[in-house]
């Protein structure tokens, strides 16, 4: 349950502290005063949309603080994978707002949205005028009811939900699967003749084309170079004059003169090792020389396979590079559609399996649905029954559909809260006090069916008087000695159920302010007779305390 809810800098609030008790707490104060103030707070604590209009006028952050009781929910898993400090019995939820963005915190932890929305499911439930608008919408339907009788067939709809992803997933890879193997026969053909083109064409690596103009070149240039390197080998090792002829005399003086003095030995050595060197070089030389022939079919052959390979580089990319990755894309593309082929029939074959295990499954959760429809329409008709609806009928109607990842049920509530008229949808209601009631009824049976601690309702009153205002007090009354129920209320007779009443206040002086405080004793009694007769007078205080006596 909520014990405590601490603000600061927020709209017309500098910083306020309530206590919240066990049972019924009951909010009220004059219309405008800023009651909705207090529950908008903890419902945005938990939310991923939140303004920085909450931030007060002048400041520069707003913070929410809420702390929870834990009495029942096993949260340890839960702070072990986020990281979170575990408090014992107590959770404490912080939201700090400012310009720039915002931060939310559990036990001092910063966390995201998807943990804050785990913790909202498993501690408090709120209804506001927006979740009145949820409810009755049609297509929410279909979850309530599955929410009720969960500890039922929870596990058979997820399990179908699991499978039914699956199904889809296949459904979607059929389709891409359709969509390429509908190729036509002319974008097949293109296919193989640009694999078959490049194929033909054998390509050795991707720097064939180099290694070719390279080799072109020596060719063309055959004869020059033949005279060049035949003449670098006679001036280096000819007959008569020769540089290596010279070189062996230098040696020899050297070696003679290191006889006479040790430190030339290093360089006859050097010198005998560059003679060597020279000796070698010569030899290239001779070799090159020799061996090079002007070779007319060799240079044909080249320029030919040059002239095939920039034919290829001109239609596939501007390098034999880019033509080996077309080649590669090409042959995948070809591949996926004969894949794609088999494939189609293999999918549709699966998917007819799914379907049949999906029509099982869905059929089961069909017939619990049913079941649990007439067991949830019949308590909320009594419930209605008690809050002043006698003659309301209501139905909760389940019709066969399409596979869907709810299954096969199309859900949806009826009422009826006059005699004379047929079952209508939810949402066709009109009346402000039928739909509260409604509301009241589905709440309260959902409650004693789940864990949650704490009940909220933003003026679930509207529109009622009188026996009806009465049966609604008695509801919530009873609710809150299972529940911590949290109420604002006009109505006098629900005041007065309160195990805690807070009244809220809004000063305008120098500047707009909203106060809370707590009611006892007298104080409480005037409230109860402002909200009975407007004015608190002699007639509206003693109807405050013959309710306050009951």
């Amino acid at each position: 349950m909520i014990k405590q809810l601490k603000l600061q800098n927020y709209i017309l609030i500098d910083e306020l502290c309530a206590n919240f008790d066990g049972g019924l707490n009951v909010i009220t104060g004059e219309t405008g005063a800023g009651k909705s103030i207090l529950l908008n707070a903890i419902d945005l604590v938990f939310s991923n949309r939140v303004s920085k209009d909450v931030i007060k006028t002048g400041c520069d952050k707003a913070a929410i603080e809420i702390v929870l009781e834990n009495s029942h929910s096993n949260l340890s898993e839960i702070f072990d994978e986020y990281g979170i400090d575990n408090l014992g019995s107590e959770l404490i939820i912080s939201k700090e707002i400012t310009q720039n963005g915002v931060r939310s915190r559990i036990n001092g932890t910063l966390v995201n949205q998807e943990l804050l929305k785990k913790i909202k499911t498993l501690f408090v439930d709120i209804h506001s005028q927006h979740q009145t608008y949820t409810f009755l919408q049609p297509q929410y339907h279909i979850n309530l009811l599955d929410s009720y009788a969960k500890e039922f067939y929870g596990d058979i709809l997820e399990n179908y939900k699991k499978i039914f992803k699956d199904y889809s997933e296949l459904k979607s890879e059929l389709e891409a699967a359709k969509a390429t193997a509908n190729a036509t026969e002319s974008q097949i053909d293109f296919l193989k003749f640009q694999i078959n083109e490049i194929e033909e064409a054998q390509i050795k690596n991707k720097n064939e084309d180099t290694e070719l103009e390279q080799e072109l070149e020596v060719l063309n240039n055959a004869e020059k170079l033949k005279e060049l390197t035949g003449s670098a080998y006679w001036a280096i090792n000819g007959d008569d004059g020769s540089i290596i002829e010279s070189l062996t005399k230098i040696k020899s003086d050297i070696s003679k003169a290191s006889g006479y003095d040790s430190k030339l030995e290093e360089a006859s050595s050097d010198f005998s090792n560059v003679s060597e060197t020279l000796r070698e070089i010569a030899s290239f030389l001779r070799d090159y020389s020799q061996n090079l022939d002007n070779d007319t079919q060799r240079l044909n052959e080249i320029q030919e396979r040059l002239f095939l390979l920039d034919k290829l580089k001109r239609k596939y990319g501007g390098t034999l590079e880019d033509v080996l990755k077309t080649y590669s894309k090409v042959s995948e593309e070809l591949s996926g559609i004969e894949y794609s082929t088999k494939n189609v029939q293999d999918l549709e074959n699966k998917i007819s399996e799914y379907e049949i295990e999906l029509n099982k499954i869905a059929s089961i959760i069909s017939e619990h649905r049913k079941n649990y429809a007439k067991v949830l329409s019949s308590l909320i008709e009594d419930k209605l029954a008690v809050l002043e609806l006698p003659k309301a009928k209501f139905e909760i109607k389940v019709e066969d559909k399409p596979l869907s990842y709810e299954g096969a049920d199309n859900v949806e509530f009826m009422i009826s809260t006059n005699v004379s008229e047929g079952l209508k949808p939810l949402s066709k209601v009109a009346s402000g006090g039928e739909i509260s009631r409604v509301m009241l009824a589905i709440k309260s049976i959902f409650a004693q069916n789940d864990e949650i601690d704490t009940v909220i309702f933003d003026e679930i009153d509207t529109g009622i008087s009188g026996h009806a205002a009465q049966s609604v007090a008695d509801e919530i009354e009873l609710l809150s000695k299972s529940h911590q129920v949290i109420v604002i209320t006009h109505q006098p007779i629900i005041a007065s159920k309160a195990d805690k009443h807070f009244y809220v206040r809004k000063s305008q002086q120098d500047m707009t302010k909203v106060e809370v405080f707590v009611l006892t004793g007298d104080n409480r009694i005037k409230a109860i007779a402002e909200l009975a007769g407007g004015d608190i007078n002699e007639q509206s205080v003693e109807f405050a305390k013959s309710l306050l006596a009951k």
